[in-house]
């Protein structure tokens, strides 16, 4: 995508920026530790990213720091909505996945739209991370980077939380469902 159109107006930035600062101090439990205005002059120097989190949020992402990488001097957002973001759902996993069902075919896959938002898709290491901070995909469930030699034989793999346990998940990668999105990252 052209980098032109990943510029938010001054005042989307502004709005953005609020947004985030309140989800921040709503639930300092996710990055202890943490002070809002270096995220904050991380945010105001970065507009691409902020693009970025921009987009988490218009499709229900509801994107919340959850660590200061100190080696790279970056923040890391991740979805935190209580579920898998409205606005990602029923998308099947991959474009691969796409371009082979015949009929029937879901508009997106994760993975692109993971890309067309500037965005990764959490894996399940990740996952299990958020899944720390709280209870999320109750009623949801989510797709997570798929190990290539899974991929490679035709499948992908999703997580979710139920009985107070994260499970992960086989389906074929073309499978999509109207309960099933992904939860994405992006570092600041």
């Amino acid at each position: 995508m052209n980098n032109e159109k990943r510029k938010l107006p001054p005042e989307q930035c502004e709005e953005i920026i609020g947004i985030l600062k309140v989800r921040f101090e709503k639930n300092m439990n996710r990055h202890k530790g943490l002070e809002w205005a270096n995220v904050q002059a991380k945010l105001e120097n970065n507009t691409e990213k902020l693009w970025s989190l921009h987009e988490m949020e218009t499709t229900g992402g509801e994107p919340d720091v959850i660590v200061h990488d100190k080696q790279a001097d970056e923040y890391i957002f991740y979805d935190c909505s209580a579920e898998s973001p409205k606005g990602r759902r029923s998308v099947c996993y991959d474009r691969e996945a796409l371009e082979s069902r015949k009929q029937h075919k879901p508009e997106n896959s994760a993975i692109d739209m993971a890309a067309d938002m500037g965005i990764e898709i959490l894996t399940e290491e990740q996952y299990r991370e958020l899944q720390q901070l709280g209870n999320f995909d109750t009623k949801t469930s989510s797709w997570v980077k798929t190990p290539a030699n899974i991929r490679k034989l035709g499948g992908a793999i999703f997580c979710d939380r139920r009985y107070d346990t994260v499970f992960v998940y086989h389906n074929g990668a073309e499978s999509y469902y109207a309960a099933r999105g992904f939860r994405g990252s992006v570092r600041i």
